[in-house]
């Protein structure tokens, strides 16, 4: 590396499969590699879409922390979870996306040198954008059981000290699907209590919980509303990948200096997007859509759960995929990959460089493929591993 700042930051590992799989232009292959899904965005976004080509107001830079009407739906919509109002004139700006969001809020937040706590197995871009920021990831571990995955509360506070600027969490997490609760929110306010440190809540997937119960915002704990920073998403609840559009939400005293990088950063969102993500967020159906793509996506794990059965796989609670621990059955996750690339016929991500324990682990994304797509997976493995 030419640079410092990157010497610490691998890939994703998700770009080449997906490239490689491109170039195959092979229908039969199963596409588990890339956290995409199918299932088309509300419809309202699709028309508002359309109509946001012909509208001057939708060409333009400004307002540069996003439209109004946007930040509106936005504010409304985490306040609403989060059992609080949001000011959206001072306490909401609008991204290029969320993890955009989560990485002008870690530059905002975090000097150089500054730990921010994450779980193991995580999201690689979450661990990279932490480095470019400076930070210093320090991982907590979710332990794997039949049944899924667990985090110790008391671990979790642990883990916080006077070196901790952020403690960035997700519920659902990528890749592992595991659900934080009460338990873990009680333990870091404790833990954060007379400390100047922020809890940055990645809410992209808080929604698709696979257990029917509400989302444990954690705004709504006395003890972290006031240090609860919130970054949500269009691109996963409401398959809006391609629009780019997130959104920052949280207290009034450091929304200005999170709006300040982002005009450093990327400057705006997509100006056609916003409409259509601002309808899809406030529709009187929102809450019946996500709900109906989340009953798909459910059966899609199902799915795959039940083609894997018998094989090291821990189940998720939510989100778009889950793991495989390659470890147990004597292969590498790179090495089990190809495997089923070349064998198998399925792409599937390793998981090196997600976290310490990444390195034992093969994702496979469950949202991209229907449940007849999804007929034959134990064969696709069988005749990969054995």
């Amino acid at each position: 590396m030419t640079v410092s700042r990157l010497r610490e930051i691998p890939g994703i590992g998700v770009d080449q499969l997906g490239d490689r799989a491109d170039r195959e232009g092979d229908e039969t292959l199963l596409r588990l590699e890339n956290l995409d899904t199918d299932l088309r965005p509300p419809a309202v976004a699709l028309e508002t879409t359309r109509a946001a080509i012909d509208q001057d107001s939708a060409n333009s830079y400004l307002p540069f922390q996003g439209g109004l009407t946007l930040r509106e739906a936005a504010a409304a919509h985490v306040g609403r979870l989060a059992g609080r109002h949001y000011d959206p004139a001072r306490e909401c700006v609008i991204t290029a996306g969320g993890l955009n969001g989560v990485l002008n809020t870690l530059l905002a937040t975090v000097e150089p040198g500054d730990d921010v706590v994450l779980v193991d197995p995580v999201y690689a871009g979450l661990v990279n954008r932490v480095r470019l920021a400076g930070g210093v990831p320090r991982f907590v571990p979710l332990t794997a059981t039949a049944a899924g995955w667990t985090l110790d509360p008391d671990e979790l506070a642990a883990a916080v000290t006077t070196r901790t600027a952020v403690v960035l969490m997700m519920s659902p997490a990528m890749p592992t699907g595991s659900v934080l609760g009460p338990a873990h929110w009680d333990a870091l306010a404790r833990a954060l209590d007379g400390t100047s440190a922020w809890l940055l809540h990645d809410a992209a997937m808080e929604r698709i919980r696979f257990d029917g119960a509400e989302p444990a915002h954690p705004a709504r704990h006395e003890g972290l509303a006031a240090r609860t920073i919130t970054v949500g998403s269009a691109s996963k609840e409401l398959r809006m990948i391609g629009w780019r559009v997130g959104w920052v939400v949280g207290p009034e005293a450091i929304m200005g200096d999170v709006n300040l990088v982002g005009l450093t950063n990327v400057v705006c969102q997509v100006g056609l997007a916003q409409e259509a993500v601002a309808a899809a967020l406030s529709a009187p159906d929102a809450d019946a859509d996500v709900a109906w793509a989340v009953d798909l996506w459910r059966a899609r794990r199902n799915a795959v759960l039940g083609e894997l059965a018998g094989y090291p796989v821990i189940p998720p609670d939510g989100g778009w995929s889950l793991l495989v621990d390659t470890a147990q059955l004597g292969m590498s996750p790179a090495e089990a990959s190809e495997r089923l690339f070349t064998r198998g016929r399925v792409a599937a991500t390793p998981m090196d460089g997600w976290g310490p324990s990444g390195e034992r682990y093969l994702r496979f994304v469950f949202a991209n493929e229907p449940v007849e797509r999804l007929g034959d997976l134990r064969l696709r493995v069988e005749a990969a591993w054995g």
